[in-house]
């Protein structure tokens, strides 16, 4: 009877570790849910159409850049780039560049044309998975959408952010 008491408890301990641990994998696991009921409250009252805006530069080349990505019914219908900043060294040509939506990433440069369900979902499949050799980033400063979600691995100094920072999200 002993035995089996122990066997018990040692079962329910191991089924509580297990089910803890994978809870665990996720930084911001409550922010990011919160985050992505409200985008999917958004996309509903939206109908899947909306426009954002997205940052990037270099800390070191002393100029930025910013993406604009438009979505219509869920698809990507346009993306604009443009470089701001110290633009000295780079050629007119790349200063600005728009794609339709038959040209859809054909330039190299600027943020991945991605939906919002897209963006979530890597979110929580690849930027907020826990690193022992990273920190990671969530903020929703965008009435409760994503605004920044990414990593970086700890000893890094040059550019080292993965993920996304988005400046602003609206309606069509």
């Amino acid at each position: 009877m002993k035995n089996k008491i122990y066997y018990i408890a040692l079962l329910f301990i191991i089924t509580l570790i297990i089910s803890c641990s994978s809870d665990e994998s996720l930084s911001y696991k409550n922010d990011f849910q919160s985050s992505q009921a409200t985008w999917l409250n958004f996309k509903e009252s939206s109908k899947n159409s909306y426009k954002y805006v997205v940052a990037g530069g270099s800390v070191f080349a002393t100029y930025s850049w910013q993406t604009t990505i438009t979505v219509s019914n869920g698809k990507i219908i346009y993306r604009n780039f443009k470089y701001i900043g110290n633009t000295a060294n780079i050629p007119a040509e790349q200063l600005e560049w728009t794609e339709n939506e038959s040209e859809i990433n054909s330039h190299q440069n600027g943020a991945a044309a991605l939906t919002l369900d897209e963006i979530y979902a890597k979110a929580k499949e690849e930027w907020l998975i826990k690193r022992k050799n990273a920190t990671n980033y969530f903020e929703a400063k965008n009435d409760g959408l994503i605004s920044q979600c990414g990593y970086v691995e700890k000893g890094c100094m040059d550019d080292c952010f993965v993920g996304i920072t988005i400046k602003s999200i609206e309606r069509l």
